[in-house]
């Protein structure tokens, strides 16, 4: 494995600012927000210079019950072929459910969701893993989440879930330590020990990034600066084995550049407090981990019933389904508010121009619209689907947004075509009167 430095995570927002930031050996960019035809100038002008490009996939879904999908898996090894990467990264989660293996409709997280530490998900995983280490051209390495919650009745630990997940593929791990104190604070998880469990000459790189902690819950929200304990985990997991590459990762509420510089500084500090006291002799993360194929992978039944738990999970979160039985009814409403508040906060960045419209308006009535009314699509598809759900509740004499009703319809049409088609009664009543006149 190639030695990778110390890096950032590259952002459009931070683009100059980090060209100009000395010492950076590497970025890591956002696989999806990447268009192979056309990167934006600035990596073009990082890559120029020999600074390593690694895309950071966010949606395969390598957790999920269905086997990932072919055009996401194509669309990531073309990114890392265009980039010249030596490796592509995505998480160990879930990112929708439903369909085939779970008999129901599709659903959208948005998110990074957490996968069951259980055997079930585990022979998942594995296959997914492996499906997707032979459609790309170069190496593949996972990344442990950030979670608010618990699954009820676990089998394994962190530790002992990532190791088995890279005995049994020979995937490298993408080690996130700002997620491995999120479940310290969220889920009383040692970090530790699940660093002594974890087979660290398989890991690829290191994440750190920030987070704030609000009634008694860790958010890790990379949009604030990287805690002590955060850079302490570091530290300890630098005593145990020399990291290949360490990577800041902020994706919003952007500082200045002296300010992420200082955070760079920070953890090249922790790394080096790590070494200095580290013991002699630690396994060496340039030899791969040497994996120990086993299992004939997972059956059909095992992904419809791994099918079926996620996707009441995520009814429950996005589509105001009931808990199912085990879960913390708390902290899921804790998820479940989060996943609402991100969406209108992405759907406000690729729509900018309904918060203008709406105004005040446009948070409240999009949570509203949230709570059951889950996402079937990406963004975008959010986007055109709230605002059909404002000009329905716009239409009338007494509509909420009739003062607003035409400048969303003229917005809806530019990019969605015709006016969505009216649900109330009359009107379909006169839209049937006019297929039978028609055929007349």
């Amino acid at each position: 494995m190639m030695r990778l430095g110390t890096g950032i995570g590259w952002r459009p927002e931070i683009a100059d600012v980090v060209e100009r930031m000395p010492g950076i050996d590497w970025v890591e960019a956002v696989s999806e927000n990447l268009c192979p035809g056309h990167l934006p100038d600035s990596l073009l002008r990082l890559r120029r210079r020999g600074v390593t490009v690694v895309p950071h996939g966010v949606s395969l879904g390598l957790g999920g019950a269905e086997r990932p999908d072919a055009g996401r898996l194509a669309a990531l090894a073309e990114r890392a072929g265009v980039l010249g990467a030596p490796l592509v990264t995505e998480h160990i989660a879930f990112v929708r459910a439903g369909g085939a293996p779970a008999a129901s409709p599709l659903l959208e997280a948005g998110h990074l969701l957490p996968v069951p530490r259980t055997r079930d998900a585990l022979d998942v995983l594995c296959e997914n893993v492996r499906i997707a280490q032979d459609a790309l051209p170069v190496p593949l390495a996972v990344e442990n989440i950030a979670a608010l919650f618990s699954w009820p009745d676990e089998e394994l630990t962190e530790g002992q879930f990532l190791y088995e997940l890279a005995d049994r593929t020979g995937v490298r791990l993408l080690i996130d330590v700002a997620n491995l104190h999120t479940n310290h604070v969220n889920r009383g998880e040692d970090p530790a020990e699940a660093l002594g469990e974890l087979p660290l000459e398989a890991i690829a790189y290191v994440h750190v990034a920030g987070g704030f902690e609000r009634d008694g819950v860790w958010h890790d929200s990379h949009a604030h600066p990287v805690p002590r304990p955060v850079l302490d985990i570091l530290t300890d997991l630098a005593s145990r084995v020399a990291p290949p590459g360490v990577l800041l990762e902020r994706d919003e509420n952007f500082p200045g550049g002296e300010e992420l510089a200082g955070e760079v500084a920070s953890i090249r500090a922790a790394l080096a407090e790590g070494r200095a006291g580290g013991a002699p002799g630690g396994p060496d993360p340039a030899e791969p981990h040497r994996s120990v194929p086993r299992g004939a992978g997972a059956g059909d039944a095992v992904r419809q019933r791994l099918g079926r738990a996620q996707h009441a999970l995520l009814a429950a979160l996005v589509a105001g389904a009931p808990v199912p039985e085990g879960f913390d009814r708390a902290r899921l409403g804790v998820q479940a508010r989060a996943l609402a508040g991100k969406r209108a906060d992405v759907v406000a960045k690729v729509a900018p121009e309904l918060p203008v419209i709406l105004g005040p308006r446009y948070r409240p009535a999009f949570l509203a619209y949230a709570r059951t009314r889950p996402m079937t699509g990406g963004y975008r598809r959010d986007a055109l689907d709230f605002a059909e759900h404002v000009l329905r509740a716009g239409a009338g004499p007494e509509g909420t947004f009739r003062d607003v009703r035409r400048e969303v319809r003229e917005w809806w049409r530019e990019r969605s075509g015709p006016v969505p088609r009216s649900a109330r009664p009359g009107a379909r009543l006169a839209r049937a009167t006019r297929r039978v006149l028609l055929r007349r």
